[in-house]
């Protein structure tokens, strides 16, 4: 695969977010355990699943959330598909923030939709909201808006009072709000992750949210998710698309992972989040120290370092042969995340700080060979 994507089998590979780290001891076990059973027939998703997923996100985010309110789903981008069709129609105006994760662009086009896009602001070395804009955009027939909280790629973990003016402005001029909630359990100390549905129950009652376990435990060809939709109509409706695409149907193994992860994971959870912390003050440091030439944006949340590579004066073609065929690492070219991403790379560090350092010295070996 790595070949296949860099067109060379050498490239140290940190591009997909994913983790290099065992999911928790549980997970296996659940797996395990159910595999023994022999028969992998069609199977019912039991109410321990939606227990485990309302127990985790009134611990971990302080969000009370009723068995009513959830969807099962393979997928966070599959439901969004869902949202999209069920609550817009073709030639429809669908808001999303870039730099971002690339299938927002795609879900939007490819169902007929017209994508607008509200353009992340960078201010005192942070990305930022440009709500001016923002709301400029929703009073001219937006009818959805796709959030993506914490941010990919940019790291940014939406404060209260941010989420609070992207929900009243989506009041206040009938927007939908969805949010993408898959990095939610992967913040760190200085920074809290709030939930949009939990804002105030007028917002709850306007809001999709989207959260999974497969970024938080490294379970993500499990596929499994959960759509949060407190409005009973709204949900209704996204369940009746659902059931019509036949998405409804789950895998044996999925929800049992899920439960597990969430039952058993808090504390493999803490303790990756102390490692991964350290990468990020590695990874600082190394680049201030060695490599000055490329900014790092620190994350307040997600495993993704957001690396500004302007100063390096290439463009992007050539940033992305330096990368791969120089430097021999593989990341994401910032182009992918659309206008905002030129002379950016999204390197994935939830890997061994061995591998970190192997990537950053490659990185450096080959920046000195080209100022030299």
């Amino acid at each position: 695969m790595i070949e296949k994507s860099f067109g060379s089998s050498d490239v140290l590979p940190l591009w997909v977010a994913d983790m290099d780290f065992e999911a928790p001891l549980e997970v296996a076990e659940s797996i395990k355990k159910r595999t023994e059973h022999g028969v992998f027939g069609y199977t019912a998703v039991p109410y321990s699943y939606y227990k485990a997923v309302i127990d985790w996100l009134k611990v971990r985010h302080g969000w009370e959330v009723d068995r009513d309110w959830i969807s099962l789903s393979h997928g966070v981008i599959p439901s969004l598909c869902a949202a999209i069709i069920t609550f817009t129609n073709p030639g429809d105006k669908i808001l999303i923030q870039s730099p971002v994760y690339p299938p927002f662009f795609s879900i939007v086009k490819n169902n007929g939709r017209c994508l607008v896009n509200n353009q992340l602001k960078i201010s005192q070395g942070k990305y930022i909201i440009d709500f001016d804009n923002l709301q400029k955009q929703l009073s001219e027939g937006v009818k959805m808006m796709i959030l993506c909280n914490p941010h990919n790629p940019v790291g940014r973990v939406w404060s209260r009072d941010e989420l609070n003016q992207i929900g009243e402005l989506c009041l206040k001029y009938n927007v939908m709000l969805v949010s993408d909630e898959i990095h939610s359990d992967l913040v760190y100390p200085y920074v809290k992750h709030i939930p949009a549905g939990s804002i105030s129950e007028e917002i709850a009652q306007n809001s999709i949210t989207c959260v999974a376990p497969s970024k938080t435990f490294n379970i993500p060809g499990l596929g499994i998710s959960a759509v949060i939709i407190p409005n009973s109509r709204l949900s209704k409706m996204f369940n009746k698309t659902v059931s019509n695409m036949a998405m409804n149907m789950s895998s044996i193994f999925g929800p049992i992972a899920a439960e597990a992860a969430y039952k058993y994971g808090a504390d493999w959870l803490d303790q990756l989040l102390v490692y991964l912390q350290g990468n990020i003050d590695f990874l600082t440091q190394y680049l201030k120290d060695n490599i000055p030439q490329i900014k790092f944006f620190k994350p307040e949340g997600t495993y993704l370092a957001w690396l500004d590579c302007r100063d390096l004066g290439l463009d992007q073609k050539e940033l992305k042969s330096f990368m791969t065929n120089k430097a021999k690492v593989g990341l994401i070219e910032g182009t992918a995340f659309g206008p905002g991403g030129e002379g950016y790379q999204r390197l994935n560090f939830a890997c061994p700080r061995s591998v970190l350092v192997e990537a950053l010295q490659r990185i450096k070996a080959a920046v000195n060979d080209r100022t030299t």
